[in-house]
């Protein structure tokens, strides 16, 4: 049987008149869409347009929630209690729902943001948090955590659908987690470089350090920055490479998650 993977991309990043990104140009490459939901990029109006988009080319949708941090985009780190994050993950993914609800789709996933997710990765009780706003909202929501984290750990725990999280324009630390965009070449851009990446992760199951040390990990979906310039061709490029390697990219609620 031919190997299957997701690619996902973060999107509905930008804010009333301003855009960060092409959505449009994304979601004709990608298979499921991660929606900013209004905390740290997102309004109503962009919500309802990038939901609509994606249905028109059979993307699944995803909520993106961060923290209330649009002068920060969502990636400052913020201490919050658990219990106050929980319920700030419920708001988020009710209002995608309900701008969902204008296009006759459904939210299958949840991906935390920027921030909100790096922290979420490293403690327990910050993805129990989010995975309990899941719970609690739709326990079908797929959690999409990255591979190997507390986040993983915590939707297993708690019984929710999980996919495991790979980022195709990242690097990444020795520990499994994504380098700080604080160091140069944190993010991706080349994509011959992006190419030869995802194949490996998805083929070989690794992923190769910044120092190189290669971390065994199977994965569900793979990530691509909307908000980066490079976004759709990186994107295009991760696609060609997994397709040219005989891996199926599918949506994610197609993939079966183990």
């Amino acid at each position: 049987m031919a190997k299957a993977i997701n690619l996902n991309a973060d999107m509905g990043e930008g804010f009333g008149a301003y855009d960060i990104g092409d959505d449009a140009g994304l979601l004709k490459i990608i298979r499921s869409a991660s929606i900013a939901c209004g905390f740290h990029a997102g309004d109503p109006v962009t919500m309802q347009r990038v939901v609509t988009q994606a249905v028109a080319e059979g993307v699944s949708i995803g909520a993106h929630p961060g923290f209330n941090d649009l002068w920060g985009f969502g990636r400052r780190r913020i201490d919050m209690d658990p219990r106050e994050l929980e319920y700030m993950i419920a708001y988020q993914i009710g209002a995608l729902q309900a701008m969902a609800c204008y296009a006759g789709a459904k939210v299958t996933h949840l991906k935390p943001h920027g921030s909100l997710n790096n922290m979420a990765a490293e403690n327990l009780d910050l993805a129990l948090s989010i995975g309990r706003a899941i719970r609690t909202v739709d326990r079908d929501i797929i959690y999409v955590a990255l591979a190997g984290s507390e986040m993983e750990r915590a939707g297993r725990e708690l019984g929710l659908p999980t996919a495991r999280e790979g980022f195709c324009d990242r690097l990444y630390d020795d520990d499994g987690n994504l380098t700080s965009r604080k160091v140069p070449g944190s993010v991706l851009k080349d994509p011959e470089v992006v190419k030869e990446r995802v194949v490996n992760m998805v083929l070989n199951e690794e992923i190769v350090s910044r120092n190189g040390k290669r971390l065994k990990q199977h994965l569900d979906t793979l990530c691509v920055h909307g908000d980066e310039p490079t976004g759709v061709i990186v994107a295009r490029a991760a696609r060609q490479g997994l397709e040219a390697a005989g891996i199926n990219v599918v949506p994610l609620p197609e993939m079966t998650l183990s």
